[in-house]
């Protein structure tokens, strides 16, 4: 058991240190959008140095569509952290088959899926956006992962299932005895 509760805690500590990654990302990629809109001479200087001035410049539906892709991303992102930090912070080890381990669980699968899908459609916008003349090799990073948002997501959602039906045993069991 010593081991189990060792490797729960250092999950945790995982856990945070991505979520504070995926914070700074999200912050980082607000701060761009903000300075593009109105300083757009500074952007070469910030995070990640994301500079879609052509694409403002040629078609602002564009470059809205394509910042607010990325931004939604990258905060869904941050937000799905924060509810696996908010799930192994209050789950009990000794009694996992629980309502809010359920809940938990299914919101993660949920925010995992919507990742997937909001990956799946910005990649498919910048490839239509790519055949009319944009450059959008630099935003490749940001959506390069939805496939496997969304088959994760089904994986956490047949865990969420199995969850579920685990309650429904446990219920079941303690009305009998």
């Amino acid at each position: 058991m010593k081991t189990n509760n060792f490797v729960f805690n250092f999950l945790k500590i995982v856990a945070w240190i991505i979520f504070v990654g995926l914070c700074i990302e999200a912050g980082g990629l607000i701060v761009n959008f903000i300075f593009s809109l109105f300083k757009p001479e500074f952007v070469e200087n910030l995070y990640q140095k994301l500079d879609l001035s052509q694409m403002y410049d040629r078609s602002k539906w564009a470059y809205f569509s394509m910042y607010s892709f990325i931004l939604i991303i990258s905060i869904l992102k941050a937000i799905l952290f924060y509810q696996v930090i908010v799930l192994v912070t209050k789950i009990d080890l000794s009694k996992p088959f629980n309502d809010f381990v359920s809940k938990k669980i299914s919101q993660i699968s949920y925010y995992t899926f919507s990742i997937g899908l909001l990956s799946y459609l910005g990649l498919q916008t910048a490839k239509n956006l790519q055949h009319k003349g944009y450059d959008t090799d630099m935003l490749n990073m940001f959506w390069a992962d939805s496939q496997a948002f969304i088959l994760m997501a089904a994986i956490i959602y047949v865990i969420a299932i199995i969850f579920r039906k685990g309650i429904d045993i446990q219920t079941e069991n303690e009305l009998t005895i």
